[in-house]
């Protein structure tokens, strides 16, 4: 298997690593449509700022659709789904460059299409049981997002307690959203259940794990699990 090279992107307060050869067009895309997305919020402002779904404008660009249609499926405010929504814009981009494969990961919420077998770790915090977890996938497994939020940890808005929430789903912005939803959800170990029940009723989400404190939770359908190596 051929030894992946990742690249580093950063784009306001976002930092993408990128694997794929057309980076250019994947950098590229990331700029336009941030800077569509940011044009569309002065005219909206509530698009940017609401937690609940939103009514878009007539002249709503593709990328704010998209984000809108998942938060309306999952029920959170539309900026909830951006970090997926441009995960998925930028590989798309570099696969219509001609690039054989592509792996966004967006500060945790990752889309790719892999041309050779990828695996995924899952990371919850130090000394977490979910560390040594990763997604072992298959070329056929993908295109995939694989999407996570957390209460604990990065520098997003969590109404919750939850040390990881990770969703799988064939679109980003689905995903990104509800991770957001799943990791809102958990404060302690009892709503661990509820969440994994809710989330997976999402249609469209494929599967979820859910991690609080020493409780792993898993539903749906997910990718194959395995240990990652100490």
């Amino acid at each position: 298997m051929t030894k992946r090279t990742y690249q580093t992107f950063t784009y306001r307060e976002a930092v993408f690593r990128i694997c794929c050869e057309a980076f250019d067009a994947v950098a590229c895309e990331i700029v336009r449509q941030r800077q569509i997305l940011e044009d569309y919020i002065r005219r909206h402002p509530s698009f940017g700022a609401s937690f609940d779904p939103v009514e878009l404008l007539p002249e709503a660009p593709e990328v704010a659709r998209r984000m809108a249609q998942a938060a309306r499926a999952v029920g959170v405010g539309p900026m909830a789904a951006v970090a997926g929504a441009m995960a998925q814009w930028a590989a798309e981009a570099g696969l219509k460059a001609g690039a054989a494969e592509a792996i966004v990961d967006n500060g945790g919420d990752i889309y790719l299409q892999a041309a050779e077998p990828v695996v995924v770790g899952l990371h919850a915090g130090m000394g977490k049981p979910a560390n040594r977890l990763a997604f072992s996938l298959q070329p056929t497994d993908t295109p995939v997002a694989i999407c996570s939020s957390s209460g604990r940890m990065g520098h997003s808005t969590s109404l919750g307690q939850c040390d990881l929430a990770t969703v799988v789903a064939r679109d980003a912005a689905l995903a990104d959203a509800a991770a957001t939803l799943a990791a809102n959800l958990v404060r302690t170990v009892e709503d661990v259940d509820a969440a994994l029940e809710r989330i997976v009723a999402i249609d469209g989400i494929d599967g979820l794990v859910v991690v609080k404190d020493d409780r792993v939770g898993l539903a749906g359908c997910l990718p194959s699990l395995v240990k990652m190596p100490l």
